[in-house]
């Protein structure tokens, strides 16, 4: 049996639902998956505009506790104008209780974010400004 992650960070966790669920795991590359206690809210919201800018969207996933953290870093990519929404959804996922052993239900939420207009426009004018300056640089030389 194979796994299958995009994201190397993840690799541990994917083994984790492998062995718990007993099935490949597929992380897609612009998912971020939430958590309140590995890592600052600051570290996700970084990676999320990275993501942004590198494939126009970026998805948000968080399970129980960390849900509020990524309703506020999709709130401040929005206020931002960095970003709009795509997509919310949200669901219930079993996980076993260390504890005890049981099956315990989970809140999940799935934010997806895409690229707003205005940002592709600046992104075009810049690089096309680059462009314009490094053709008159080899003008300039010539």
């Amino acid at each position: 049996m194979a796994i299958v992650v995009a994201n190397t960070t993840n690799v541990m966790d994917a083994e984790k639902d492998m062995f718990a669920g007993g099935k490949i795991v597929a992380q897609k590359k612009n998912r971020i998956q939430v958590s309140n206690t590995k890592k600052p809210l600051f570290f996700y919201l970084n990676l999320a505009k990275r993501y942004i800018k590198q494939y126009n969207d970026v998805e948000l996933s968080a399970l129980g506790m960390a849900i509020p953290t990524v309703v506020t870093i999709a709130e401040i990519l929005k206020s931002n104008g960095l970003a709009i929404e795509k997509r919310v959804a949200t669901s219930t996922v079993g996980s076993k209780d260390d504890a005890k052993g049981r099956l315990v239900q989970k809140a999940k939420i799935e934010i997806v974010l895409e690229k707003t207009e205005k940002d592709t426009e600046k992104e075009e004018k810049e690089t096309s400004t680059v462009v314009t300056e490094a053709k008159e640089a080899v003008d300039d030389k010539e």
